[in-house]
């Protein structure tokens, strides 16, 4: 067994399996060298077939894969069967900001009536990380379609959207405690121009915890909402509804608090979609600044860590049919530069197909592409000035949703 100093604070049987694999056990949970995990809901039971979302032919369990970013190259720890889904967008998963929980959430299921389709699913999972191996401790009820999730930089309130009503479920986290404690309408579906669009799909919250912004691609809304934590359980009350593009869909708040970054899905026709900048600096409530033009449905997005920089996971056409006029190869990565209040796309590389989420290592130099045809996470490196693939971690099932631990400044 390789011997090794354990600088895991809080993962202690993981540090020791890690440790006995030789993996150096040199990075700590909570330690400067920053996050530790990275982690995918792999999703066994969809597959895109001639452009249709359909249950797979070899349906197998939806995984969650724990990539360990200490490791050079980063490789996958754990596999463990946890419900999800690649429907909604690909911030599914959450990590507490000390790396010892992740919710997980399970927007669609199959349908026990009918094995050939799926049906909306209401689950969040709790997974214990510091377990060896990591394991589910509970489940909690959530709304309709559970989707994009969100912990509070103090680990203690987390944010759901949930996709089929249109509303955001409040959890707060005890230790290993979660609990539903209330329901906040965001969007008003009698008022969707197309019904099959009704959705609210991410919620972000600010690192300050005062605040929290929903999309709603449906009506192509974003929503503004206010927490108080000072009551119990804290409260979150709507505030107003503003616009960005056409269909805000994946969103991202960085770690400085004054800004948000969103992704415009658009109607995937073909046309160029966008990318939009939120200010949330004030003293005006939060609002659009800049939006530009980066490719065909930006289906995931991430800010760096240093808040520099932004990516922006493009289908590119790829989630299509191959007699689909815009049909793509492969899908693109954009890189978006943030300066002040404006933005600028300035590199581009390629990627796999059906490509979901992304996520950045504490460095702000490398980032994790998750492509579900592949069954892959793709790793690229950023220089400052070239976007370079640098290779991909094979993991069980789609890489439907992909997170990092989230902390305060």
């Amino acid at each position: 067994m390789t011997s090794c100093r354990l600088e895991t604070r809080g993962l202690p049987l993981l540090g020791l399996f890690l440790c006995t694999l030789g993996a150096g056990c040199t990075s700590s949970a909570k330690g400067a060298s920053g996050v530790h995990w990275a982690i995918t809901s792999n999703d066994g039971k969809q597959a895109l077939i001639k452009g249709v979302v359909s249950v797979s032919p070899t349906v197998k369990p939806d995984m969650l894969s724990l990539i360990d970013l200490g490791a050079s190259p980063p490789k996958v720890a754990f596999e463990i069967p946890v419900p999800g889904s690649v429907q909604g967008p690909p911030m599914s998963v959450a990590i507490t900001p000390d790396e010892t929980l992740a919710l997980v959430t399970a927007p669609m299921k199959i349908d026990p009536m009918d094995a050939t389709k799926v049906t909306q699913d209401n689950r969040i999972s709790v997974v214990d990380l510091t377990s060896s191996p990591p394991k589910i401790v509970s489940t909690v009820v959530g709304g309709s379609q559970p989707s994009g999730i969100s912990i509070s930089r103090d680990g203690k309130l987390a944010l759901v959207a949930n996709r089929n009503e249109g509303t955001v479920t409040v959890l707060t986290i005890a230790g290993q405690t979660v609990t539903n404690v209330a329901t906040v309408p965001v969007a008003d579906f009698t008022k969707m121009p197309v019904p099959d669009q009704k959705a609210t799909a991410m919620v972000v919250i600010t690192p300050d915890g005062t605040q929290a912004i929903s999309t709603n691609d449906g009506d192509s809304r974003m929503t503004l909402l206010k927490i108080d934590s000072g009551t119990t359980p804290p409260t979150v009350t709507k505030v107003r509804d503003f616009w960005a593009g056409v269909r805000p869909y994946s969103i991202d708040v960085a770690s400085t608090g004054k800004f948000a970054f969103v992704g415009n899905n658009g109607n995937a026709q073909g046309d160029v979609d966008t990318v939009s900048l939120i200010d949330l600096e004030g003293p005006q409530p939060p609002h659009v600044v800049d939006t530009v033009s980066v490719g065909l449905t930006p289906e995931g997005v991430k800010i760096a860590p240093d808040a520099t920089y932004a990516v922006a996971v493009l289908e590119n056409g790829t989630n299509k049919n191959t007699d689909f006029p815009f049909y793509g190869t492969e899908g693109k990565l954009a890189l978006v530069k943030i300066d002040g209040k404006k933005l600028t796309k300035v590199a581009e590389a390629a990627i796999g197909r059906w490509c979901q989420g992304a996520a950045f290592s504490s460095d702000s130099k490398t980032i994790l592409v998750g492509c579900m045809v592949e069954e892959e996470v793709q790793t690229f490196s950023w220089d400052g000035s070239k976007l370079t693939k640098t290779g991909a971690i094979k993991v069980n099932g789609g890489p439907a949703a992909i997170r990092t631990a989230e902390r305060a400044p």
